[in-house]
């Protein structure tokens, strides 16, 4: 109830006492201020109480942020999402925050869940995740109602008739289910390596879109240690593989994930405009597992560095070795190619060598042949001089006589003034007088002899 309904409230009950007791008031004994409200004014003062009682019924203030399903007393109901006075006629309203912030806290030990009357807190539960670890998870999810249609506002308001009961029905089982189902889809191990982006992510697709359908599997669990770098790797099998049975989401054949859709937020208008988890309070024997998981793992890998400081070492000394190797086989091909360089020359040598034998023997040859053809025409020509009877020497001196002799005579001899001359160029008359002419010297000559 409102201050204005109290005040007429009060005014009505003031009214009606005084109307009641006023003919046996002593007006000597009694206050002044009583006997002012005689029968008529306390009848006023009864309307005025009662305008008061019935006006807090016709109007109410609407405050921001929160939106109004007004239901009237003839069986009308209409939605307000604007704040200021409105128009109420005794009817009913269910108001509704526009933004419904719920929180799960983690409590520790003379710890108390916080009161605030803008966010609704609850216990945080402990949850099972697939391989058997539990923990408390504390969550911070913020839903929003749909201000935009009118319908889905009132058919949501009509069927909860309370935020607190759409809160504690509605969204915290929706939150709870969402948590089961993604610490059964997640391990531990898993989340702790990594996998917290993905929880976040399956817990806030199922709050938006429906919960998930699960299928149970085996998985076997053999995972092999890899040692050292991309150049050498060895492979550890782990040989006491087991069968662990896990959940994953279901999935139509056509890929599309299988949802339970009976209890969704979003058929109510809801939407999620946070979900994310905000921490895990792990159980006592987990930290326990985990401090000595990480004594086993830091001691491992410092195994594991020095088992690679080993196949480094020996990568480096098969490194060292192959660059010998590279640099003497270098050597020997240096060698290799300057010998066969000499060898290549020695043999280009002998082989000009050997043509410039052959051309030689070839000249020789030619020189030879060219002497042989001399001798033979020499040979031949002194064998037809003795055939003509003379002997070369005779032949020679004879040749040397005659000549001497021509040019004695050709010197002595007086010659006609007159002469016959041939035609130039052309062989006539004038050839045939000169061999005549020739026959007649040489008779001379013979005679003189």
């Amino acid at each position: 109830m409102t201050t204005l309904t109290i005040f007429g409230v009060l005014l009505i009950l003031f009214a009606l006492v005084m109307i009641i007791i006023y003919p046996t008031l002593n007006a000597e004994k009694m206050p002044k201020f009583l006997m002012f409200f005689d029968r008529a004014k306390s009848r006023i003062v009864l309307l005025i109480g009662i305008a008061l009682f019935m006006l807090n019924g016709l109007f109410f203030y609407a405050m921001p942020g929160t939106a109004y399903a007004v239901q009237y007393l003839w069986g009308g109901d209409e939605a307000i999402f604007s704040q200021g006075i409105k128009l109420k006629l005794w009817g009913r309203t269910i108001p509704m925050s526009y933004e419904i912030p719920i929180q799960d806290v983690i409590l520790y030990k003379d710890q108390e869940l916080p009161q605030e009357k803008t966010i609704y807190h609850r216990r945080a539960s402990q949850w099972e995740f697939a391989d058997a670890i539990k923990a408390h998870i504390a969550t911070a999810v913020i839903v929003g109602i749909d201000v935009g249609n009118n319908e889905v506002f009132l058919n949501m308001a009509d069927r909860n008739q309370s935020e607190n009961n759409l809160v504690y029905s509605r969204i915290m089982p929706n939150i709870s289910a969402a948590i089961k189902n993604t610490c059964k889809l997640l391990d531990a191990q898993d989340y702790i390596a990594g996998a917290s982006a993905q929880f976040d992510q399956y817990f806030r697709d199922q709050l938006e879109n429906g919960m998930y359908q699960t299928e149970p599997y085996f998985e076997v669990d053999e995972k092999p240690e890899i040692i050292g770098d991309s150049l050498t790797i060895r492979t550890v099998t782990n040989k006491q593989s087991t069968k662990q049975k896990k959940y994953r989401i279901k999935r139509a054949n056509n890929g599309d994930i299988l949802r339970d859709n009976s209890n969704s937020l979003k058929q109510y208008g809801l939407r999620i405009l946070q979900a994310q988890v905000t921490s895990i309070d792990w159980e006592n024997s987990f930290d326990k597992r985990l401090d000595l998981q990480k004594d086993q793992v830091a001691q491992t890998q410092l195994e594991k560095q020095e088992a690679e400081k080993e196949i480094y070492r020996t990568q480096k000394e098969i490194a060292k070795g192959e660059a010998e190797k590279a640099k003497e086989r270098a050597r020997l091909e240096k060698e290799q190619i300057q010998q066969t360089i000499e060898a290549e020359t020695r043999a280009k040598v002998a082989k000009f060598k050997v043509l410039e034998e052959k051309n030689l023997l070839e000249a020789a040859r030619n020189t030879a042949a060219r002497v042989k053809v001399e001798s033979d025409a020499e040979a031949l020509k002194n064998k037809r001089l003795v055939q003509a009877g003379l002997t070369p020497q005779e032949r020679a001196e004879w040749e040397y006589k005659t000549s001497i002799g021509v040019a004695e005579h050709i010197s002595s001899l007086q010659l006609p003034q007159v002469y016959i001359s041939g035609q130039d160029g052309k062989k006539g008359s004038s050839s045939i007088l000169e061999e005549l002419l020739g026959a007649e010297f040489a008779k001379k000559m013979l005679n003189t002899k």
